[in-house]
């Protein structure tokens, strides 16, 4: 018999790579839908390559430098919570340390293991990491690996950038009468296959993640196209 192989990455660190790249997918797709949004809505009132341009560039920026902004508050959030947490445990150990390890054999037991297998299991990671043993088990935190705000806020700028770069390239380089159709299919192929990735990265079916993330684009699309063109008859 061949002893098994574990060739796949386990444990945290696979999970926060795929919140990243779930993460990056969103706002790739935040940036595709909202900037087709806008351009073909400006496209319905006006062929003007740089009016087109102008409100492409105003929304890439806007959508970037919003998505960052509120990126870093909700991480710098989390991480000051984090932190928080992580000095209330570790005056707790200072203060009362038995009182401690026996909440770790506690928390240790309700997870499946005999009494006596948690106190000694809780006697040994005190030993080694009182702090990361209840950071870990108490707290599901790894205080190695806290929150970054400032990586999360230039993720989310890149991600988005990169997909509102898509429909903004799509509306502008094309001849006028190509440019609708070729900014639409542009969109809905780039939607498909972030709806495809987000799916799979969630291990989930991608059949019905794809129909409508193509469908909610199609959607804002046809509105703001709509609105436009309202707006471009009745001259305002």
């Amino acid at each position: 018999m061949t002893e098994p192989t574990h060739d796949e990455p386990h444990g945290g660190a696979l999970g926060s790579r795929l919140n990243w790249l779930r993460a990056a997918v969103l706002g790739a797709n935040d940036g595709i839908v909202s900037t087709a949004g806008l351009v073909v809505g400006v496209a319905g009132a006006t062929d003007s390559r740089s009016a087109l341009l102008t409100a492409g560039l105003a929304g890439l920026l806007a959508g970037s430098m919003s998505m960052a902004a509120g990126e870093y508050v909700s991480v710098s959030t989390q991480r000051d919570s984090e932190m928080a947490a992580l000095a209330v445990e570790k005056r707790e150990l200072r203060e009362q340390p038995e009182a401690e390890l026996r909440e770790l054999t506690d928390l240790l037991q309700a997870r499946g293991l005999s009494r006596d297998v948690a106190r000694e299991a809780a006697e040994q990671l005190t030993e080694r990491d009182a702090l990361r043993a209840h950071a870990s088990v108490e707290l599901g935190i790894n205080p190695d690996e806290l929150t970054n705000p400032w990586y999360a806020a230039g993720a989310s700028f890149l991600a988005f950038t990169v997909g509102a770069l898509l429909p903004l390239l799509a509306i502008v380089l094309p001849p006028a009468a190509w440019r609708l159709g070729v900014t639409v299919l542009s969109v809905l192929a780039a939607l498909v296959l972030t709806g495809w990735s987000s799916a799979r990265l969630g291990a989930a079916r991608p059949g019905r993640a794809v129909l409508r993330n193509a469908a909610g684009g199609a959607l804002a699309m046809a509105v703001t196209y709509a609105a436009g063109t309202l707006l471009g008859a009745v001259g305002v």
